[in-house]
């Protein structure tokens, strides 16, 4: 009796709750900068890029139904490094722990303030140059993660507002481009054509832009356990959310491309959006969309710094890295392990000069670190997903749907995104997954070591 009232309490999110939190985790700003690139690789063909969308979708809903029958029987905390834990090994928990902590997170944290820096330069019509992007990028992860230690509270504050202002852009364009009948604009001066092409099937590299769009979706399996009914609930969310996430994507892809033409798009690339604000508000609207949209952006860089810096405490809570005892010990006065989010800022530094440098040199052909990290992240989760299937055979899971068809589709839409990733970039696509399965298995090898000592 005792036991049931502690569950009901813990159970307190609603169908309703439990959706727009998926949506509010999904849609952040990738969707932004990532449309000129699906477009990209779909040689403009506006129907490639609404299909490769789709596809997105189908991994989420698929995965995240998949991932939530370990998160109902999950005793650890962490999400997916909880999942490993509990369901295969705590020295492959290390191992994807450690990838976390030193590629995924990180690189993340450095590209959207990068992007931040690419928005602020075409805001404020500062000179567009990498090395402008990359410095004023760099200024907002400091203030950004100044923001997280000082004070916690303001971090999420900043977090909750950002959510709703990204949807504005979003909710506008794809609504204001149905009733839209004017033609597309002419293109700037001294911006050069880029004519529609055909790219045969190097389309399937636009999955790598559109995971990046969809990140994110993992996190939402985390909350399974205070969610009331979640037998129920969690699956209807986890098909629900995704779907209307689809959906204002694709009402904003195809509304910009209605509005603008897809060859203004991919001349222009990041600055698109620009001109639709100009459009539907006059001079100063541009003004007005590019600052929703930095605004947007950085909630995203807050949102990433906020659950990155916490990383290297939670594997040290683990003993799973060096000097575990100091980094797992929390600051009374901070809240938080100081030593952690040096470490981890440390690192994003160092993937902020990674990332220079292959922007600079354009080593993945107009794609970026982040995006391989979750490429990479698709084609780890393959592990949780044959778990599944192996726990429907030993009869643990019982219905056909949960244990065979979901895992099933969701190492699919798995494989179809890694293959996708390779196919942008096979040379440096390879290296980098190698780099990152080696990060894992330092991180196994560390904890296995550390495990006999």
């Amino acid at each position: 009796m005792e036991k049931s009232k502690i569950t009901n309490q813990n159970e307190h999110y609603s169908l309703i709750t439990a959706t727009t939190m998926i949506i509010g985790i999904v849609i952040g700003s990738g969707i932004f900068f990532k449309c000129d690139d699906v477009l990209k690789f779909t040689g403009g063909d506006i129907g490639l890029g609404v299909l490769v969308f789709c596809i997105g979708a189908f991994g989420i809903i698929f995965g995240s139904l998949t991932l939530t029958e370990l998160s109902l029987r999950s005793k650890k905390s962490g999400g997916v490094v909880g999942y490993f834990e509990d369901f295969i090994s705590k020295k492959a928990a290390s191992g994807f722990g450690w990838f976390q902590t030193f590629v995924y997170f990180p690189t993340l944290t450095a590209i959207v303030s990068w992007v931040a820096g690419i928005y602020t330069c075409i805001l404020f019509g500062l000179e567009n140059t990498l090395e402008q992007q990359v410095f004023i990028g760099f200024g907002y992860m400091i203030l950004l993660y100044l923001v997280n230690i000082l004070s916690f509270k303001l971090g999420g504050y900043f977090q909750n507002i950002s959510t709703v202002v990204k949807l504005i852009p979003l909710l506008g364009v794809a609504l204001l481009s149905i009733i839209w009948g004017a033609q597309n604009p002419a293109l700037p001066e001294g911006v050069e054509l880029v004519s529609k092409s055909n790219v045969g099937w190097r389309w399937l590299a636009a999955l790598a832009p559109i995971a990046f769009s969809f990140d994110g979706w993992v996190v939402s399996t985390s909350i399974t356990n205070e969610v009331k009914n979640p037998k129920r609930n969690m699956p209807l969310a986890l098909i629900i959310g995704p779907i209307i996430v689809l959906g204002v994507y694709l009402l904003y892809f195809l509304g910009l491309n209605k509005m603008l033409g897809a060859e203004y798009i991919l001349s222009t690339g990041d600055s698109a959006i620009n001109k639709v604000g100009e459009l539907l508000l006059g001079t100063h609207g541009s003004r007005i969309i590019l600052t929703i949209i930095l605004i947007s952006v950085l909630g995203v860089v807050n949102g990433v710094i906020l659950g990155g810096l916490r990383m290297p405490q939670a594997l040290a809570s683990k003993n799973m890295i060096p000097n575990s005892s100091n980094i797992a010990k929390i600051n009374p006065k901070f809240k938080l392990s100081i030593s952690s989010c040096i470490i981890y800022f440390i690192i994003s530094t160092i993937w902020m000069i990674v990332h220079y440098i292959v922007q600079k040199y354009k080593l993945l052909a107009g794609g970026d670190i982040s995006e391989i990290s979750i490429v990479f992240s698709y084609a780890s989760y393959i592990i949780l997903y044959i778990k599944v299937l192996k726990m429907k055979k030993e009869d643990t899971i019982k219905s056909n749907f949960k244990g065979i068809i979901c895992p099933i589709f969701g190492i699919i839409g798995a494989l179809i995104i890694f293959v996708g990733g390779f196919i942008s970039n096979p040379l440096y696509v390879t290296f980098f997954i190698l780099f990152c399965t080696l990060v894992c298995l330092i991180g196994y090898t560390y904890y296995k070591n550390s495990e006999s000592c």
